[in-house]
């Protein structure tokens, strides 16, 4: 179930009549995660490793589906769901539970759902995960590479989409959902063929923003600093987002040169699953929200941060209870740099002026007990 939150709408001072009814569109494999915590260290073959916590939930793209819907977008997401209970759970705890619109994704009868197991200690994870591909739905391609994709024919018109990028990949929905006035947000995984080719990515010519991290950037732009692979990326597309891990993120405008660079929050991290795709939730609902570039990249960084402080992927997305419950707490703490502060000031005119106590109690980790 989703956070309970104050009903905030980033996007309702900019809504009109003839607006699209989808904010963001995106489409992918939906896993089950099965996330192991609380491991001192990494498995050691041939021994048996008891965690001190688990939890189960969507994950795939349902991390990033889950993570938009509750800073308020309206959400559309479509995907293969299977007929077994997990299919069953996973499509219940995105529509049921968090408001994501799932009329065009479809269950397949008679396939099982992609499964991840993830085990997260020392600050990182490793991930075992197992599926099949989906038949493709009537009247579409057949699809390659991942478990379980669901690529339509003709996406519903949206004020963003975001799409996964690969090498001499292109998906015809991205152009289309672009012709159609949707900004498409991009991230990439790393390129396994070595090749690191900018030409070999057609579909970013469609992007309004790309969000590598440092390493895949540099190694797209031949550079070896994440600041000047960003200026590089710029040229290539109006927004160019680089993460940099511990050290935050930086952006660059590729239509006004301007430039920004925002610290990450230091956090005690429990479980780093999906955070990068809340990074995205955050600064695709900035920007989609026209906010200055440092607002979005310190958004984007803080839902981040607040998400690996629970469990999960798509469970630990924070909605914007905890969002205005944290920005009470940091204010109240005399250790905090002014400085530091200021820079989520924009906050005030967003956030309510009443809270709930931090720490939030989130959705119960598990797969559902009988009522």
């Amino acid at each position: 179930m989703s956070t309970d939150t104050p009903g905030i709408d980033p996007l309702q001072a900019l809504r009109a009549p003839r607006d699209p009814a989808c904010d963001v569109f995106l489409t992918g494999p939906v896993f089950l995660d099965i996330i192991f915590t609380g491991l001192d260290s990494a498995p050691v073959r041939g021994t048996e490793s008891w965690a001190r916590g688990m939890g189960s939930s969507p994950g795939g793209v349902a991390n990033m589906a889950t993570a938009l819907a509750r800073l308020g977008l309206r959400t559309s997401l479509a995907a293969a769901f299977g007929d077994d209970h997990y299919g069953e759970y996973c499509w219940d705890a995105l529509e049921q539970g968090e408001g994501i619109d799932l009329s065009m994704s479809h269950t397949v009868p008679g396939w099982h759902s992609p499964v991840t197991v993830s085990m997260a200690y020392e600050g990182e994870r490793t991930m075992v995960s197992h599926g099949h591909e989906a038949p493709a739905p009537a009247g579409t391609a057949a699809p390659t590479g991942a478990p379980a994709p669901a690529f339509p024919r003709c996406p519903p018109r949206a004020r963003a989409a975001i799409a996964s990028l690969a090498p001499g990949r292109s998906e015809p929905w991205v152009a289309t959902a672009a012709r159609n006035g949707a900004l498409i947000f991009a991230d990439v995984g790393w390129d396994e063929t070595g090749r690191w080719d900018l030409d070999a990515l057609p579909d970013l010519a469609h992007c309004e923003a790309f969000l590598p991290n440092a390493e895949e950037a540099m190694r797209y732009t031949r550079t070896d600093c994440p600041r000047a692979a960003a200026h590089a990326l710029a040229e290539r597309v109006p927004l160019a987002v680089v993460t940099l891990g511990a050290e935050g993120a930086y952006a660059v405008d590729g239509r006004t040169g301007a430039a920004a660079a925002v610290p990450a929050i230091e956090v005690e991290a429990l479980d780093p699953t999906g955070a990068g795709d809340v990074f995205v939730a955050g600064f695709v609902t900035g920007t989609l929200a026209d906010w200055p570039l440092a607002d979005r990249l310190a958004f984007a960084g803080l839902t981040a941060a607040l998400s690996v402080q629970e469990f999960g992927g798509s469970l630990s997305a924070p909605g914007w209870a905890e969002i205005t419950a944290w920005w009470q707490l940091i204010r109240t703490c005399v250790s905090q740099d002014p400085a530091a502060l200021e820079r989520y000031a924009f906050l005030d005119d967003l956030l309510p002026t009443t809270a709930r106590a931090w720490p939030l109690r989130r959705a119960v980790p598990t797969i559902g007990f009988r009522q």
